[in-house]
């Protein structure tokens, strides 16, 4: 399946170190330079095996292209709440829909070379894989399924194939939130 779903003029919504709405921005925007903080969400889903679903980013993303990261992450645009922002997301990249637990938020900044920078505050949510995943060829190019240990053993070895938010939240639910991963994770 292949259809274009992502604009960099989309209009993202900035946030305040509290997630308070201060403004709108485009997309483009948001990611120049340092980045402007906005709003983000983060999913990782896993099968009735326990395993995550992993997905290599797609070739054309202006930032961090064909790394692998964790199920869905993207943002809520301009008059969306999370919540629909996430199903519209699961459905447009990979035609699933599931049912998510809300686990935390963080603040995050990274620069990817002179493509620009993420600079989020991100929410991370859990959930169970809901059907068949079938991603859209123009925002992933690959997906997989690993186990906690096999992922750990990746990230262990090479961790430069990893988007930067990826690995800094699957160490913090790890360490932090082993209880709600548990629920999901062999």
């Amino acid at each position: 399946m292949h259809r274009f779903v992502s604009s960099e003029n989309e209009q993202l919504i900035l946030v305040d170190d509290r997630d308070n709405e201060i403004g709108y921005r485009s997309k483009a925007d948001c990611h120049d330079g340092t980045g402007v903080l906005h709003r983000a969400f983060s999913l990782f889903l896993f099968n009735d095996d326990g395993e995550l679903l992993l997905q290599q980013r797609g070739k054309d993303k202006r930032l961090w292209p064909e790394f692998w990261s964790n199920s869905c992450c993207s943002h809520p645009r301009r008059g969306e709440t999370l919540q629909i922002a996430m199903m519209r997301r699961l459905q447009e990249e990979l035609n699933i829909v599931a049912e998510l637990e809300y686990v935390y938020h963080f603040r995050y900044q990274a620069e990817f070379s002179e493509a620009g920078s993420e600079n989020e505050l991100c929410h991370v949510y859990l959930g169970k894989v809901g059907g068949d995943v079938r991603p859209n060829d123009s925002e992933i190019e690959s997906i997989r399924f690993l186990s906690s240990v096999d992922l750990d053993r990746e990230f262990a070895n090479q961790p430069q194939q990893f988007t930067p938010w990826f690995k800094q939240e699957w160490r913090v639910l790890q360490r932090e939130y082993a209880e709600p991963l548990a629920r999901y994770a062999i």
